[in-house]
């Protein structure tokens, strides 16, 4: 059994420099504008046979604005930064510099308390390879800019360490094929 899942990252919820780790923000205007004027060309994956979002505000905010009404995936909340939801990364560096160099440096360790990087990748990776196994099924998630890299990183098995190298901009997309651990990352072009 095959199956297609496009991730869609969730629209803008702040500035860059005002974001904050574990941050659950609704869109912001530019956000819900962007996510607005993106719909027409989403429209296609909004007949996906199965639409999931995130549970932060700003998910479930795209996938309203996009019109795809998608069902909400406990499991594609992004990582769980403990003590440091909330705060900006400038002020965790701040407070606690070793513990961000720790946190940069080991996929698993999780000076915050929270989540480390490595068992969120893995977290990610498991509702990935649980999808329903219906042959050339469709599916769309709208998901936390964190939650579509740990989509890709356990999809094309890549290190952990090279999740900070992946940039996701809002409101992009990314599709992978395939079945459970065996993902291919497609990349659409013109």
């Amino acid at each position: 059994m095959t199956f297609r899942l496009t991730l869609v990252a969730a629209g803008r919820s702040s500035a860059r420099l005002g974001e904050r780790f574990g941050d659950d923000r609704p869109l912001d205007p530019e956000g819900r504008l962007a996510a607005e004027r993106a719909a027409p060309g989403l429209l296609p994956l909004a007949a996906a046979e199965l639409r999931y979002c995130s549970p932060s505000t700003r998910s479930r905010e795209t996938g309203d604005a996009l019109g795809f009404t998608p069902l909400v995936q406990l499991a594609l909340r992004d990582c769980d930064m403990g003590r440091w939801a909330g705060r900006s990364l400038a002020d965790v560096m701040a407070r606690e510099p070793t513990a961000v160099d720790a946190w940069l440096g080991d996929p698993r360790s999780a000076p915050h308390g929270g989540e480390s990087l490595h068992a969120f990748i893995r977290r990610i990776g498991g509702w990935l390879d649980t999808r329903p196994a219906e042959d050339h099924a469709k599916m769309v998630a709208i998901a936390d800019p964190g939650v579509v890299r740990a989509a890709l990183m356990y999809a094309i098995k890549a290190p952990p360490h090279c999740y900070w190298n992946i940039d996701i901009r809002p409101l992009s997309t990314v599709t992978l094929t395939g079945r459970p651990g065996e993902w291919r990352l497609r990349v659409d072009g013109v």
